[in-house]
C-alpha cells in the first residue's frame, strides 16, 4: 500500500516513477502486474474527445455607468445572462442568434468574418487564445443600474474571471452509431451513412480516463487533473451519471456510464487542447483534452489499468430510429473498431473514431511530463463520487405526476 501523500513527496524531489497508461499496458505484458506495481507511482490517462456539456463562466466587470446584463451575444453567440449584473454562462453548443446575426452590418458579412456554423465552442476558443471578441449587451434599466445597452471587444485580459465549468465531461463509455435507414443521418457523431454505409464511435477505447478506474476509486470530488491545458479539478459527478450500468466481469461498463463535472481556470489553458467544432446540420460543440492522473496505492490499481481494447465494449446503436431508446446491434469491442471495420448483419462496414487517438495520447504524455518536473501534484479527493445514481427518463413522470 501506498499514500497520495508519499507519492506527492517522490514528486517534488522528481524521483516518481510515471508512466502513460499505454506504456502501463504495454510494461505488464513483459514485466507482469506484480513488477509493475513495485515500479510505477502514478498511471497517466488523456482523451481528447467531443464533450458538447461544456461552457465558460464570465465576469466582465462593472461599466460607468453599471449595467444590469438580461441578453448578451459575443460574436453573435448568445450568452445566459441570469446572474449577476455582469456575470455570463457561455456555452459550448450555442449557436449563432440569426435575430442578431441580421444587425451586423454589410461590411462585415461582406468580408466572411461572419459564420452561422460558429458557436459557443469556437469562442471559447477564440477567448483562450488571446483574440478580441465583440460583446453586445442589453440592460434591464434600474436606479442602481441606469445603462440600457453596451457594446465593446472583450479579451481574456480584459475580463475578470474566465473560467470553464462543464457539467458532463468524460463519458467513461459511449456508444458507436450507425444508420439503417435509406437516408443520410447528421448526428453528435457526425454524418452516418444510409443503409450501414458507415459506423462512428467517440470513446477513445481502453486509453480513456475511466475505463482505467471503473469503480471510480481514485478520483472524486476535489481530484486534480489536466483540463484544456492548464490545471483543473473534478467539481462534482457530471450530469446523466450512471455508474449502475451493466458491466463486465473486469468492470467496465458496456455503454454511456459515470461522467463528470469539471472546473478550471481558462486563462491558464490553451487552445491547442481546446478546439470549437461544428458538426453539419446538427450544430456547434467543442474538443477538449482532459487527463487524469492516478496514484497506485495498490496493486489493483494496476489490474485496472492493464485492460486492453479488447476486454472494452460499446453497444453499436441504429440512430434511424427516432426514439430515446434504440435498437441495438449488439456488443463489439474497441479493439475491433479500431481496426477500422466491423461486421453488422453479415455487412462489412467502415468504422472511424470521433476521438483522436493521437491527441488522447499526447494529452497523457504531457501530463506525465508535468509530473515528472514536479509541476504537478496530486490530491486527496473530499467527498466520493456516488455510486448508486440510477438514470430517470423525463417521460417517466408526466403520466404518473399527481398533486399533493
Amino acid at each position: 500500500m501506498r499514500t497520495i501523500s508519499e507519492i506527492n513527496e517522490k514528486i517534488s524531489k522528481k524521483k516518481a516513477v510515471v508512466w502513460t497508461v499505454e506504456e502501463l499496458k504495454t510494461r505488464v505484458q513483459e514485466i507482469g502486474i506484480d513488477q509493475a506495481f513495485e515500479t510505477v507511482d502514478v498511471v497517466c490517462t488523456g482523451t481528447f474527445e467531443p464533450m458538447e456539456s461544456s461552457g465558460a463562466i464570465l465576469n466582465l466587470g462593472h461599466t460607468d455607468p453599471p449595467i444590469k446584463i438580461r441578453q448578451c451575444w459575443l460574436d453573435g453567440v448568445p450568452a445566459y445572462a441570469g446572474f449577476g449584473a455582469v456575470d455570463l454562462y457561455l456555452g459550448a453548443t450555442a449557436m449563432v442568434d440569426y435575430k442578431a446575426m441580421s444587425e451586423i452590418n454589410d461590411s462585415d458579412n461582406r468580408s466572411g468574418n461572419v459564420s452561422l456554423e460558429r458557436g459557443g465552442g469556437h469562442v471559447i476558443e477564440d477567448l483562450i487564445a488571446g483574440k478580441p471578441v465583440n460583446i453586445k449587451a442589453i440592460g434591464q434599466v434600474t436606479d442602481c443600474y441606469p445603462r440600457a445597452s453596451f457594446e465593446t471587444t472583450i479579451t481574456r485580459k480584459t475580463i475578470n474571471q474566465f473560467y470553464l465549468y462543464n457539467p458532463r465531461n468524460l463519458y467513461q463509455n459511449f456508444i458507436v452509431g450507425v444508420n439503417g435507414s435509406d437516408r443520410p443521418l447528421h448526428t453528435y457523431l457526425g454524418p452516418l451513412q444510409p443503409s450501414l454505409g458507415n459506423a462512428v464511435y467517440s470513446n477513445p477505447g481502453a486509453i480513456a480516463p475511466l475505463f482505467n478506474d471503473p469503480d471510480l476509486e481514485l478520483i472524486g470530488i476535489g481530484s486534480r487533473i489536466f483540463l484544456g491545458g492548464g490545471v483543473g479539478y473534478i467539481a462534482w459527478e457530471g450530469t446523466q451519471h450512471f455508474p449502475l450500468q451493466k458491466r463486465l466481469s473486469n468492470r467496465t461498463p458496456i455503454g454511456p456510464a459515470a461522467t463528470l463535472a469539471l472546473v478550471g481556470d481558462a486563462k491558464t489553458m490553451s487552445p491547442q487542447w481546446i478546439k470549437g467544432c461544428y458538426f453539419k446540420n446538427y450544430g456547434p460543440s467543442l474538443m477538449l483534452g482532459v487527463g487524469i492522473p492516478f496514484p497506485v496505492l495498490n496493486r489493483k490499481v494496476i489490474e485496472h489499468c492493464a485492460i486492453g481494447d479488447q476486454d472494452v465494449v460499446a453497444p453499436v446503436i441504429d440512430f434511424s430510429i427516432p426514439r430515446r431508446v434504440r435498437p441495438t446491434f449488439g456488443l463489439v469491442s474497441y479493439a475491433q473498431l479500431k481496426t477500422g471495420r466491423m461486421t453488422i448483419e453479415g455487412k462489412s462496414v467502415r468504422v472511424a473514431p470521433l476521438a483522436s487517438i493521437a491527441l488522447s495520447r499526447k494529452v497523457a504524455q504531457e501530463l506525465k511530463s508535468w509530473i515528472e518536473k514536479g509541476d504537478f501534484t496530486l490530491t486527496e479527493f473530499v467527498a466520493p463520487l456516488p455510486k448508486d445514481r440510477a438514470f430517470m427518463a423525463q417521460d417517466l413522470w408526466g403520466s404518473q405526476m399527481t398533486l399533493d
